[in-house]
């Protein structure tokens, strides 16, 4: 039997009792009617994961003893970014979540010329919070220990005009007008992978992406929609260079 796994956003150790976070423990009393003596697994981020054991339920309050902990890590050799245009509706919770369960390390969203989405910079907080419990929430289904970074939504040319980091990854762009259809590199530890939104990334974008060093690449002779786009990209980069099977 699969046991229920949680993130804590807090120190866990083994002997530690604490309660659980409100909309945690409303989540596991109310929607999975656990009980005392049930079992859960807890982690935090850094790698563990620790098991637990619920010591009360009393209506939404939950308190649990944590047990011993191991460490679990299930990243991904490929340190990958994805740079993914914000698209309209709720279509990046489900890039979000996938790219998660796919062992993307980086989601950046960038708000592009052609972006249908426009978030003020209170809409922006909510937002990035909103995504950062969607990538918790993947983390707790597919068993990964760490979350993946989310990032505050920012323009695409002000993310390229950020300092390159050392040592600068293969970065690539889907552009559906290339004929190139496959990077040369054999081996990579680091990528970057940027998609355009409903319309495509702009012409000045698209000259500002290739200046920055990215390398068009296309997938067959179909158009994809940008949350298809997303998902093929980062299983294509996770299969050649990471850890899914070829």
């Amino acid at each position: 039997m699969r046991l229920t796994r949680l993130y804590v956003d807090a120190p866990l150790a083994p002997g530690l009792v604490l309660a659980l976070p409100s909309d945690t423990a409303a989540h596991v009393a109310k929607v999975l009617r656990a009980r005392a003596g049930d079992a859960l697994t807890l982690f935090n981020g850094d790698g563990r994961e620790f098991a637990a054991e619920i010591d009360a339920v009393r209506g939404a309050r939950v308190e649990v003893t944590v047990g011993t902990g191991l460490r679990v890590e299930r990243e991904s050799p490929l340190d990958l970014t994805l740079l993914q245009c914000v698209p309209r509706g709720d279509r990046m919770d489900m890039i979000l979540q996938k790219a998660t369960e796919l062992g993307v390390t980086r989601i950046v969203p960038l708000l592009s010329v052609r972006s249908v989405m426009r978030l003020t910079d209170r809409q922006s907080d909510a937002k990035s919070l909103h995504w950062r419990g969607v990538a918790i929430n993947a983390c707790e289904q597919c068993g990964r220990n760490r979350v993946p970074i989310i990032e505050a939504p920012v323009r695409l040319l002000d993310y390229l005009g950020r300092p390159p980091a050392a040592g600068p990854p293969l970065r690539l762009v889907l552009d559906p007008d290339t004929q190139e259809r496959e990077p040369a590199a054999a081996a990579i530890a680091a990528a970057e992978i940027a998609i355009g939104p409903e319309g495509g990334f702009a012409p000045e974008e698209s000259e500002a992406l290739r200046l920055s060093g990215f390398l068009p690449l296309r997938f067959g002779c179909r158009i994809l929609r940008t949350e298809t786009a997303a998902i093929a990209a980062v299983t294509y980069l996770q299969t050649r260079f990471g850890d899914l099977p070829g």
